[in-house]
């Protein structure tokens, strides 16, 4: 893993903490750091090879949050970007099931295998074409849960902000465990059991899961720009 990925993962650990301790203290600081945090993510790479255009927008993003953070409405983006961002990983999985392309999963076990997707094993290509639609299918309703409850949050919640009183209420705390916390140990966990049991379906592909998460960071930053973009395979 290089600097750039490292730094890329720190942030991405730091914000679900950020958005979580925000919506704790109700804290519109916070809350800007938390979104700072985002938008330092998806600027990272033209902002680490000092691309004048990406200090401006980092610049604007800065200037815009420190403005929303004395705002009324400085927390709600969070209610929203939990939602958000697992459906843009839900869409990621799911477009990639079209006709003509390669699922994102057999992409990425033939990546780790050194062969072309059209040279996997059949069983194991119909293996992670399911799996890549499991996926996609958990995150999307993922999705769904992380809206709901931002809708049905109370204090600050999305209807609750706009003066409707959400037919169920739960705590703004409670969304934030589920939408900061619990989400991403479900993503976990998932991806662990998963591997557990790919390992006895197809005995013998890694030595442990240390390995197997070895291999996938080793397919390199240029891989997953193209995985996560559907980029077309070469060949």
């Amino acid at each position: 893993m290089n600097a750039t990925s490292l730094a890329r993962l720190l942030l991405a650990l730091a914000y679900p903490w950020l958005a979580h301790a925000a919506s704790l203290r109700h804290d519109p600081v916070l809350a800007a750091i938390a979104l700072g945090d985002i938008g330092v993510i998806v600027l990272l790479d033209p902002l680490l090879h000092l691309r004048p255009w990406a200090w401006g927008a980092m610049a604007l993003i800065a200037a815009a949050l420190a403005w929303f953070a004395t705002t009324p409405y400085a927390l709600l983006p969070l209610m929203l970007m939990p939602s958000i961002i697992v459906a843009l990983v839900a869409w990621t999985f799911g477009r990639t099931l079209r006709a003509g392309h390669v699922p994102l999963i057999t992409r990425i076990m033939s990546a780790i295998d050194r062969i072309h997707p059209r040279d996997v094993a059949p069983e194991l290509l119909a293996y992670t074409r399911r799996l890549t639609l499991v996926w996609a299918v958990v995150l999307a309703l993922l999705s769904i849960v992380d809206f709901a409850l931002a809708l049905c949050a109370v204090p600050g919640g999305l209807l609750d902000a706009i003066g409707i009183a959400p037919p169920i209420a739960i705590s703004r705390e409670a969304w934030s465990w589920f939408a900061n916390g619990l989400n991403y140990g479900l993503v976990g966990g998932l991806f662990v059991g998963e591997y557990y049991y790919r390992v006895r379906r197809f005995p013998g592909r890694y030595t442990s899961f240390i390995d197997f998460l070895r291999k996938m960071a080793g397919l390199g930053p240029a891989f997953w720009r193209g995985a996560i973009h559907d980029a077309p395979v070469d060949g």
